[in-house]
Formats: C-alpha cells, structure tokens, sequence
C-alpha cells in the first residue's frame, strides 16, 4: 500500500469529518432565547429567521461537502489524475506548456464541480432569504472575468514557477518565494484600480454629512488615504459591508451601498475607525510578514517532494514524475498544515478585532455607536449569534458579536 495514498485519503476523510462535526455542534448550539443584547433589533420572528438561515445554509454545506469529497476520493482513486495527464500530453508542448494545460483541465473541472453548488447558493438560497440581487447575466459575467484574471495572472505565476523549479536547482524555492512576494505586494496596489473595478462600480463618496464626518475623524488620526468611496454592494447581494483597501496614499475606505443605507453616521464613523485600527495597530503589516513566512516555509516545503515518485504513483500518474504534477499533489499533502495554519491565523485575526473594536470606541468615544452597528450588521446579515465555540476556534476570524459587544461594554 503507497503511505502517500493512505495519508491523503485519511487527510481528506479526516478533514470532512471535522467540518461535518463542527456543523453539527454549531447548529446543535442554536438558542431560541434571544440575546437580551439583542431586543432592540430583533424580533422573534426575525430571531427564529436567523437560526433557521444558518439551519439551512449547514444542510447544504453539508450536501455540498460530502459530494465533493466523495467525488475527489473517486477521482483520485480511479486515475483521474493519469487521464487529465495524458489529455495534456496529446498537445505535444513543452513541460511549462503541458503544466499549464494539465493545471488548466484541472481548473476548468473544480469549476464545473463548484458550479451547481454556487447557483444554488446564489438564485436559490440566498433569495429565500431576501438577499440575492445577482442576476444570471451578472453571474455568468462574474465566472467569465474570474477565469480570464486566472488565465492573465495565475498562468503566468503559475509558468514562472514551474520554470525556477525545473532550471534553478536546490535554490528554486527561494526564487520562487521572491517572486510570488513581489507579485503579491504589486496586485495590492493594482487590485483597488484596476482589477476590483472588473467586478463593482466605485464612486466617490457625495458631499455631505456622513462624508465630512469621515474625512474629520481620519485628518483626526492623521491617517492618510485616497478619499471615501460607495461600492454598488446592491448589484450582487442585500447584505452590509465595509473595508480597506491599498497602502500608504492610495489606501481608500470603501463602504457598501447597502451599509450606508442601513446605519447612522456615527455608526458608520465607528465602523470606518474599526477597520482603520487595524491599519493603526499594525494588523495588516503583521499580517502580511505572517504570509510572506508562511508561504517561503511552503515553498521550502514542496522543493523536498518535487520528483517523488511514490507521491506520483499515489495519484496512479505516469513515471518520470513533473513538476507541474508534483505542484498540484503537494497541495494534497499541505492540507493539514494548511488547516493548523489557518485555526493559528484566526485566533490571532479575533484578538485583533477585540483591539480594533477598542481603538474604534476610544477614538470616537462612543462606544454606543460602535455597538449600535455590530448590532445592525448581525441583524442585517442574519449572522449567528450563538455559534459554538469549537466551530469558532476551528474557523472564525472574528469572534462572535455577543462577544465583541460585551467586551465594548466593560471597556
């Protein structure tokens, strides 16, 4: 029996069934006593409406994960790797030509295997509860410009790599980290520009009170951006939002239409003075050396299985293995670093939004407002204010708002 194969299907398996069982205690966690924190926004009805979209959202997940990871095992158990191998050999291309056509085959099926699922989310869940707005044409747009930045960004990424790791010899990992970093630290500052504007329309903020109330509280901070900008949120979905986006003089605040539509001014000040703490408490600059250490022990990490064989006997591939099926199959092998990683990430993320929800009440000095909109934002968005705390601790970036709030409160 190939150890390689054993593990990975034992990671897969092990994974599903940490999900399902976080699912299961999240929805078994489910109070039908409404918060009192919450009485001002809620109603039963619309309390019972919340339990019963997050009820429904885990049935599907449910559904949905358990048909993928079956479908996967299936693919890997029956060669299906070996066929996606063997299509792409037929075009008779160099090795980063075929790497590309096999890693685009690829693409193109976890596409098609997400596609059912996400238009189910999208046109039927999602409208049961009121929040769909995308229509089929933006949809479709949607998935079109997506694989068309994959073709235009990830091909080229992804031939740079394959090329350092067949010509740089034992250093390759190192130039291929470098690379990737620079790559990465250039889409941030493009991505607010020109590749988010693809997909929504950023205008200026319009003159008035709620902008001159942000522009007072940042000049305040002496927090430098490119202005404040309303995102047609609207155009996809019912549900509230805001975010930072850029570096340095290019950052900019951007607030969802929906959100403006829904909150006061002060409570969208404390909203914007939450996301700028992150700024201000050097969340983002941590944050990304995290990434960059993380992703140079990633790379170190794959140059030592480049060549296996077993691994490539594992996924039944033909001999002599490649680089660009030993890139794909590492990734299979990386899953529970990946999972740690990640549960290591969110804890540190949630004690950063602890921070920033303080940075926010401190330097608006009202922590009401800050409340107010969390508030808002969980009765919006039907969140769940009751998840259990091993589905948080296994994956929630934030932590839960009854938390948040509470903790505004004895500040």
């Amino acid at each position: 029996m190939n150890f390689y194969l054993v593990f990975i299907v034992g990671i897969l398996v092990a994974h599903y069934l940490l999900d399902l069982l976080a699912d299961v205690l999240n929805v078994r966690n489910c109070s039908e006593q409404l918060p009192e924190e919450f009485r001002d926004v809620y109603d039963a009805g619309k309390y019972a409406r919340s339990q019963q979209y997050l009820k429904d959202h885990t049935r599907m997940d449910t559904v949905v994960n358990s048909a993928h990871t079956l479908i996967i095992l299936a693919f890997i158990l029956l060669g299906g790797f070996r066929l996606v191998e063997l299509a792409a050999r037929k075009a008779g291309w160099d090795m980063i030509g075929t790497g590309l056509l096999f890693g685009g085959i690829l693409m193109i099926l976890s596409q098609l295997l997400h596609l059912p699922s996400s238009i189910y989310s999208t046109f039927v869940l999602e409208a049961k509860y009121d929040f769909n707005k995308t229509t089929p044409k933006t949809f479709v747009l949607d998935i079109v410009k997506s694989l068309a930045l994959t073709i235009i960004i990830g091909a080229p990424v992804f031939a740079l790599i394959l090329w350092f790791f067949d010509a740089a010899g034992e250093w390759a990992w190192l130039w291929c980290w470098l690379a990737v970093m620079l790559i990465q630290a250039l889409l941030m500052f493009i991505a607010p520009v020109v590749i988010m504007p693809l997909f929504n329309k950023f205008e200026p903020l319009e003159d008035g009170e709620l902008k001159t109330a942000i522009e007072n509280y940042a000049r305040g901070q002496n927090f430098k951006m490119k202005g404040v900008f309303k995102m047609d949120g609207s155009k996809r979905s019912a549900k509230t939002n805001a975010f930072f986006t850029g570096f340095g003089k290019s950052r900019r605040i951007v607030l969802y239409d929906t959100l403006i539509a829904k909150h006061s001014v002060d409570e969208l000040v404390a909203i914007v003075a939450h996301e700028m703490g992150h700024y201000k408490k050097k969340h983002i600059l941590s944050a990304m050396f995290r990434k960059f250490l993380q992703t140079a022990f990633m790379f170190w990490l794959l140059s030592l299985f480049i060549g296996s064989e077993q691994l490539f006997l594992a996924f039944k591939m033909p001999l002599p293995p490649t680089v660009y099926g030993s890139l794909i199959f590492f990734g299979f092998l990386y899953t529970p670093i990946g999972i740690l990683i990640s549960i290591i990430e969110n804890a540190i993320s949630r004690k950063h939004e602890y921070a920033a929800d303080r940075y926010a009440a401190e330097t608006t000095g009202k922590a009401d407002a800050m409340i107010s909109g969390l508030k808002k934002l969980s009765a919006d968005n039907l969140s769940n204010l009751t998840p259990h705390p091993f589905m948080v601790w296994l994956s929630y970036s934030h932590p839960p708002v009854l938390e948040r709030i509470r903790a505004l409160m004895e500040a």
